[in-house]
């Protein structure tokens, strides 16, 4: 039987998966699809999708959400999208890829970033609000035209876009052309202060400014999705963890989420620009012609410490186990891992640390390698809190937590214990697409940003339980632990 009510469908576009969900008015989910989406590594470093790949999981994905709920495409009111930033797609005028995507991951374009001067580097950062690194989307660009696409791209004949980009020109049918602020943020090539594209970078990275997609907000109309049904607006596009920011509803300076993954994302909502020295600047969203701004730092490998010591090291079967080794244990015994697998990303942006255990004694066992993994995750975590405080001069008295690793209760309040804040776990895991979906239903004036507050809720709490003097001693080993993964792979070090 079809039901009468409204619905919103979130399009989330990860790099491991492509997800949908069809949202009800009530902010539940009424039904989900995914499909796995596969990485290609055609040389050390660098990582591929294939576009036609991720457009045909993609509408997988939609049809077996769209079944799940058990409703009729012509409920669906608006269409909200999310997804993977950074990775890099370029294709022509009917929507076929010329190239395969570059993904955020890839590190080939290293040597286009070391080429840059310190004027260049210094402009980036004041421009866009990023650090130079190839982990954005501009030097990607470059070495895909540089590749023989250039003289193309120069009359017109090929478009630029981050995922969304790809996704929206596919499902209006080639009509729309575009992208919002945040994803336009990870490019390397947009101006956060005057929100449109740079002149200056674009001539720095040799880009022609016929290849890239119109700005809009990150709540607008961005046509309709001829693929899907032809009459239903496609209402919001936002990046992932900008997304998540808003799915948590953090809608007032000072809130602050923490993405769980294979690396960990956090974003402070801070109202206006925040220069900062250690982590992003970046626009959170706009909507309704007004602009909100965020600090973000990105932790490389958060998750993946635990799967090394889980996986790798067969030290556990499973998270659950992994968790019990840990609470087994009345302390640390003095043992600190830093999981500076691929170098340490914020706020220490240091590529040439690598992964470090130190304080290991004849008792150290498998139980306080896990209890390591864990409480590395925090104190990274709580690395990036710390200097988001300073620089902003803005208290973080809850963090709002989403991810896989928020499931891990020790982590939590280890997390809790060792930043002295509550931790407020979303009921839902999904806050990524719940944020596309309550961009477009608020865009098409189903729910205003009060609602949403009021739809949010934690399904668990945790509140620091340990004195302050002990947090101090911990911190002072871990920075201590931090100092000798520093530098270990660089030259003038080995």
């Amino acid at each position: 039987m079809v039901r009468d009510e409204k619905y919103i469908l979130a399009i989330d576009e990860g790099t491991s998966s492509a997800k949908a969900f069809v949202v009800d008015d009530s902010g539940s989910i009424a039904g989900r699809g995914q499909y796995e989406l596969e990485q290609h590594f055609p040389k050390p470093g660098w990582v591929e999708h294939n576009p036609e790949e991720i457009w045909n999981s993609q509408m997988k994905a939609v049809k077996q959400a769209i079944e799940a709920a058990y409703i009729d495409k012509e409920q669906i009111a608006s269409i909200g999208i999310t997804n993977q930033r950074e990775t890099t797609i370029l294709w022509d005028k009917s929507g076929k890829p010329v190239h395969n995507a570059i993904v955020w991951q890839d590190r080939r374009t290293s040597e286009i970033i070391d080429s840059l001067s310190d004027g260049e580097r210094e402009l980036i950062k004041e421009r866009t609000g990023l650090i130079a690194d190839s982990y954005f989307s501009a030097s990607k660009i470059k070495w895909m035209l540089d590749t023989g696409l250039r003289k193309r791209a120069e009359k017109g004949e090929i478009l630029f876009g981050t995922v969304d980009s790809y996704l929206i020109y596919r499902l209006t049918d080639g009509k729309v052309h575009a992208t919002d602020v945040t994803n336009a943020s990870r490019t390397m090539l947009f101006d956060i202060k005057k929100m449109s594209w740079d002149s200056e970078l674009l001539e720095i990275f040799g880009i022609p400014d016929a290849i890239l997609p119109e700005i809009r907000q990150s709540g607008d109309f961005y046509g309709t999705a001829e693929k899907i049904y032809p009459k239903i607006p496609i209402s919001s596009c936002m990046g992932d963890q900008q997304a998540a920011l808003f799915g948590q509803a953090c809608f007032k300076r000072g809130m602050v989420k923490n993405t769980y993954g294979t690396g960990n994302f956090i974003l402070m909502n801070t109202g206006g620009v925040v220069r900062s020295e250690k982590l992003l600047t970046t626009p959170a969203w706009s909507v309704g012609g007004r602009v909100e701004y965020a600090l973000e730092g990105s932790v490389f490998a958060t998750g993946s410490a635990i799967q090394w010591v889980k996986d790798g090291l067969k030290m556990a079967g499973s998270m659950e186990e992994m968790e019990k080794m840990a609470s087994s244990l009345k302390d640390n015994g003095g043992v600190y891992l830093v999981p500076a697998f691929v170098g340490l990303g914020a706020p220490y942006w240091n590529q040439y640390a690598r992964g470090t255990v130190v304080g290991m004694s004849r008792g150290t066992g498998a139980a306080h390698l896990a209890r390591a993994a864990l409480e590395a995750v925090a104190y990274l975590s709580n690395d990036v809190l710390g200097v988001m405080e300073e620089e902003s001069g803005l208290r973080v008295g809850a963090l709002r937590v989403d991810g896989g690793a928020s499931e891990n209760e020790f982590l939590m309040q280890f997390q809790s214990d060792i930043s002295g804040c509550r931790i407020l776990k979303a009921r839902t895991s999904e806050t990524t697409a719940m944020g596309a979906a309550c961009m477009a239903g608020m865009e098409i004036g189903l729910w205003k940003k009060d609602d949403i507050a009021g739809m949010w809720m934690a399904e668990r709490e945790y509140e620091p339980s340990m004195d302050a003097g002990k947090r101090s001693a911990l911190v002072n080993g871990w920075k201590r632990a931090v100092e000798r993964s520093l530098n270990w792979a660089s030259e003038e070090f080995a």
